[in-house]
């Protein structure tokens, strides 16, 4: 058996108290939090050029960064891109070794680095001027070579880190991130981003399934089951089988609905003896049936089918016309079930 010849030395470290433990948390809160609040002084004539270029871009924004202000490039990118302004992050140090070319006269350029020094950025920058595309910056330093080249230079000092080494990235890296989000959110609200959009980029989201609307789910023209009251029940069963619904809305000439017809109802006329070939739709369909606005959620739509314990619901418009039929499958294949 090898024996380990390494000496086991007692650690000389000593467990942190509590209360030490619990001041070091809220000193760094409170020392990024300061560095949030000083930003507000920042957003000025600056802030405003910086939106409306990339109001104008008719490309995308595309955002440059290293190290922890890359990390922060991709995540204001990624916000960017969620609430409306098309926008990708590239890794400076990549664009330095041939991702530059996926930049192009049409785009904005965003540019982050705390310092403004940071020498794969710095390198980029006479090849962003060639291209003549709009550069903005957002820096620590007003004096930096990054800040001198921008276009606009949005200037987000702080006034010390959070790290008690002076060292490490957190104020400085918390602030460029706020102000990545002032940018983004200002931008939301000067197009007209609404919570239907954002349910559209969110398609796969737990958020943007709660913001679907029964518009955005719903069968409509041709793909609607529909007949006249005066229809037999043979006919009916005909559309139902045809949209695989399990149901057909009964409308009058004009689109207004009168009733519904479902599976249910179809057993019962069997049950009641009914004959197949003579009875009508307005003798056996099923009348003040349930239904909904398209802009209802779809979550809600979802509460209300289980609320009467149906499988779907009829989708009107104004003068209760049908506009639209929504059923249970619909929820689940969009996962809103």
């Amino acid at each position: 058996m090898v024996k380990n010849n390494v000496s086991q030395q007692p650690s000389n470290k000593r467990e942190p108290d509590t209360t030490a433990l619990l001041e070091m948390g809220r000193a760094v809160l409170e020392i990024e939090s300061r560095a949030v609040a000083d930003l507000v002084a920042r957003v000025d004539a600056s802030f405003v050029a910086a939106v409306r270029a990339m109001l104008a871009c008719s490309g995308r924004v595309v955002v440059l960064g290293m190290g922890k202000s890359g990390h922060i490039g991709g995540k204001i990118a990624a916000t960017l891109a969620s609430t409306g302004t098309p926008a990708f992050f590239v890794h400076a140090g990549e664009a330095c070794h041939g991702d530059m070319g996926m930049i192009t006269a049409s785009d904005v350029v965003l540019a982050l680095s705390n310092s403004g020094e940071t020498e794969e950025l710095t390198t980029l920058l006479p090849l962003i001027k060639r291209l003549g595309v709009p550069l903005i910056g957002i820096t620590g330093n007003p004096r930096s070579t990054l800040a001198s080249a921008a276009t606009v230079h949005i200037l987000v000092d702080v006034r010390e880190e959070a790290c008690p080494l002076g060292l490490a990235p957190t104020s400085s890296t918390t602030a460029a991130l706020a102000m990545g989000d002032a940018l983004a959110i200002a931008m939301l609200q000067v197009r007209g981003f609404t919570a239907r959009d954002f349910a559209r980029a969110h398609p796969g989201g737990a958020l943007g399934r709660r913001l679907l609307k029964i518009d955005d789910l719903m069968h409509s023209g041709s793909d609607m089951p529909t007949v006249l009251p005066t229809a037999p029940v043979a006919d009916a069963v005909v559309e139902m089988t045809r949209s695989g619904l399990g149901l057909t809305a009964v409308v009058d000439g004009d689109g207004t609905l009168v009733g519904v017809f479902t599976d249910g109802d179809l057993r019962r006329v069997f049950e009641r003896n009914h004959d197949i070939r003579a009875a009508r739709m307005a003798d056996v369909m099923t009348r003040g049936c349930k239904t909904a606005g398209r802009d209802l959620l779809a979550a809600e739509a979802l509460r209300l089918m289980q609320e009467h314990k149906i499988n779907a619901l009829l989708v009107v418009g104004e003068g209760q016309r049908l506009i639209g039929v929504l059923n249970m499958h619909d929820l689940l294949r969009a996962r809103v079930v």
